[in-house]
């Protein structure tokens, strides 16, 4: 006989409740929310700015492979073996040929990306795991409010049939740069991606409102939600329970309370 309980199992980690959709996960982190909030202060520059969104988004990674990515059962022959038939172990693990693209949205996302890339290959079959780079700058008129999205090229290393694709990118703001790369994945040749998973740091009522209705099917996964430029009375409401009244960008198009341009801190490049 073999155990059983590890046959079927769930995992869901702790989340914030919210009226924006089912695949619109904000989660309850007090260890990542501790580490994002420092993230956020004006005096938190490099090289502590690199060790905050690495530890951060290792944990971010980790979660999102855990709640969203296939199992396959498995049955392990541990050391114990040796000395017993007993010593076998059996239930689900993660299902190691699962195809990934992780993409990184360029600049704020190359560092976020490379770390699911590490962690990727070390719990996948290296083979089945692929990291993209998709450049994109803000387009934005002479008050600095953003118009658009502007692609100067990409390196895009094949097809995404069946494969889980994650964008893990800081900050969901408008939502224009997200959107835009999510239909490049969809519109690619050669099959349909398994999922389309955003990893961000913070998002915005804005940014949803945008995701959901652009890509319903996509999936978000986000540490903390900033609606900062809310009216008084909203910002004591539920998430989301105001939805059309919640506001988390200044008249430019930069998240409130947020954490700065996260591109420009991460590279110490301000341009």
């Amino acid at each position: 006989m073999r155990e059983t309980v590890y046959r079927s199992y769930s995992y869901r980690p702790p989340q914030l409740e919210h009226r924006y959709g089912a695949n619109v996960h904000l989660l309850g982190d007090p260890v990542m929310l501790t580490q994002l909030a420092r993230l956020s202060r004006p005096e938190t520059l490099q090289p502590e700015v690199t060790w905050l969104v690495r530890d951060i988004y290792e944990t971010l990674v980790r979660i999102v492979i855990a709640a969203e990515f296939p199992r396959s059962p498995a049955e392990v022959r541990t050391r114990m073996f040796a000395a017993t038939p007993n010593g076998v172990w059996s239930g689900q693990v993660l299902d190691a040929a699962t195809k990934v693209v992780t993409v990184d949205v360029a600049r704020a996302g190359t560092l976020p990306s490379q770390i699911a890339f590490e962690t990727l290959v070390r719990l996948l079959n290296p083979d089945a795991v692929r990291q993209d780079h998709v450049y994109m700058n803000r387009v934005t008129d002479d008050a600095g409010a953003v118009q658009g999205v502007s692609v100067s090229g990409s390196k895009i290393g094949g097809g995404v049939d069946r494969a889980v694709v994650l964008f893990p990118d800081p900050m969901g703001a408008t939502g224009g740069s997200m959107s835009w790369a999510m239909n490049m994945y969809k519109d690619m040749e050669g099959g349909t991606p398994m999922k389309l998973i955003a990893l961000h740091l913070i998002v915005t009522p804005e940014y949803l409102k945008h995701m959901t209705t652009t890509h319903p099917d996509a999936i978000v996964y986000a540490v903390r939600l900033d609606r900062g430029m809310s009216e008084p009375d909203v910002l004591k409401t539920g998430l989301g329970e105001r939805w059309p009244e919640e506001r988390g960008l200044n008249e430019k198009q930069y998240i409130v309370p947020g954490a700065g341009g996260l591109g420009e801190i991460l590279n110490n490049s301000y341009v």
